[in-house]
């Protein structure tokens, strides 16, 4: 928390992204240092019918292993876990889970959904990250992992393809780190290899 000099530890990075996200997504993962130690889970608005293009794009940015995510996968350190299409992805501690509930607020991945299980499991011992997007999606998801302690990271609507979304996180999360796209990556591993005071 703030205020606290003891440096914090962190178990768990969940991003959420929507319209312009593969471009945004692909930035961040390369400014992020090679040998990242913790799993990343990442929800991304895509149509039903999308294939496995996103995760080869993606791959091609990388040194992580960039998968989409089975129902109970295990998570594992330097390794990125995509929602597939069509499907809520529930975080829970050290697995994730795939859901077919009906879609909240049209989006199915819900990036909310995943934020609030992930706030749920992990607590302040973890990292949430929001990207563009033309919606407010994950606005919520933020507000929670925020008050359970964990950190809260809103691209900079000016560096966004579409600031709809990430202007909704800061609206709903004041103490959001907000910082330019191609500063989130870097950040991430500062905060995640040394700690945050």
């Amino acid at each position: 928390m703030a205020g606290d000099p003891r440096p914090r530890a962190f178990d768990l990075v969940v991003v959420g992204t929507s319209w312009g996200g593969l471009q945004a997504l692909g930035t961040l993962l390369e400014g992020l240092p090679p040998r990242f130690g913790l799993p990343i889970v990442v929800a991304q608005h895509r149509a039903p019918d999308s294939s496995t293009i996103l995760v080869r794009l993606l791959q091609a940015r990388s040194s992580l292993v960039i998968r989409e995510a089975s129902d109970k996968d295990e998570l594992q350190p330097g390794c990125v876990y995509i929602a597939p299409p069509d499907y809520h992805l529930l975080v829970e501690r050290g697995t994730v889970a795939l859901s077919t509930e009906e879609a909240v607020r049209y989006s199915r991945p819900s990036i909310d959904v995943m934020f609030e299980s992930a706030a749920d499991a992990y607590g302040e011992r973890l990292v949430g990250v929001i990207l563009t997007g033309a919606n407010d999606d994950g606005a919520l998801g933020l507000k929670r992992i925020r008050e359970g302690g964990g950190v809260a990271v809103v691209q900079d609507p000016a560096t966004a393809e579409r600031r709809e979304m990430p202007e909704a996180a800061i609206a709903a999360v004041a103490s959001a780190k907000v910082l330019p796209l191609e500063e989130i990556g870097s950040f991430m591993g500062q905060v995640c290899s040394a700690g945050m005071s």
